[in-house]
């Protein structure tokens, strides 16, 4: 079994964003970069599932700028057998890296395609529904759980009213949340031997696809800042600002 990973470079989740000084987009001048966590936990569940037998090969792929390579040697680091960046100067929107993640797919041809359920920047968590989409695959979003069987997966995810599995058709695509897993750390000598690994580099213009984008970007701001708080001496002022003040209660 063949398993195709999608990654993307984000903002460390540590760092703190902020806007140009013109507010044309998040400054990420000297900003520290990361594999977007809930890649991290799609990248170790197909490494676990490698691991235990269940597939033979796990394919790290990015859509960005040049500098994903890096992204993509940790992930090479962190168990992933090769890589490939489709390298645009863009910020693809997720529509557009689902049609480029779809052209892969067809030349790969892997079994299973592991991805997070969203990006931390801009949150959308469409990719993979839209990728599902695109190639007529089943998909389980938000995985806790995932068990492979002899051609189907099983896929156990929270909702709501608790626990729903799902049985899936192989080939599928299958989204990650927190809970499936705890991403490991990349060894020193893992991290020496990603450098040997293959990794392809693949324009996205020479792809011939459409990739331009529906949405355009006004400004990026700060929310407002929250005002303090007051103190009240009782259960009746605090009814009465709920109610005449926030408005919140009737």
């Amino acid at each position: 079994m063949k398993i195709l990973v999608p990654i993307k470079r984000v903002v460390d989740y540590n760092v703190k964003v902020r806007p140009l000084s013109d507010n044309s987009n998040v400054d990420l001048n000297n900003v520290k970069m990361a594999v977007n966590p809930f890649c991290e936990i799609a990248l170790e569940e197909a490494v676990r599932l490698k691991e235990s037998g269940k597939a033979s090969e796990v394919i790290a792929v990015s859509v960005g700028k040049s500098e994903s390579q890096e992204q993509l040697r940790t992930a090479l680091a962190l168990g992933a057998d090769r890589a490939t960046l489709v390298e645009t100067d863009s910020l693809l929107e997720p529509l557009a890296i689902s049609k480029v993640l779809k052209k892969l797919i067809d030349d790969e041809k892997p079994d299973l395609i592991i991805l997070g359920k969203q990006a931390i920047d801009g949150d959308n968590n469409q990719t993979g529904q839209m990728l599902a989409a695109l190639l007529d695959y089943p998909q389980a979003t938000n995985a806790s759980e995932v068990i492979i069987e002899d051609s189907s997966v099983k896929v156990t995810r929270e909702i709501d009213g608790g626990l729903q599995t799902l049985e899936l058709t192989i080939p599928a695509i299958i989204t990650t949340d927190l809970r499936l897993n705890e991403p490991r750390y990349a060894s020193l000598p893992n991290i020496m031997k990603a450098k040997k690994k293959e990794l392809n580099v693949i324009s996205a213009s020479d792809m011939g696809i459409d990739v331009n984008s529906r949405t355009e970007l006004l400004s990026v701001e700060l929310p407002p800042s929250r005002e303090a708080g007051v103190i009240v001496e009782t259960v009746d002022q605090l009814v009465d600002k709920l109610k005449n003040e926030a408005k919140v209660i009737q």
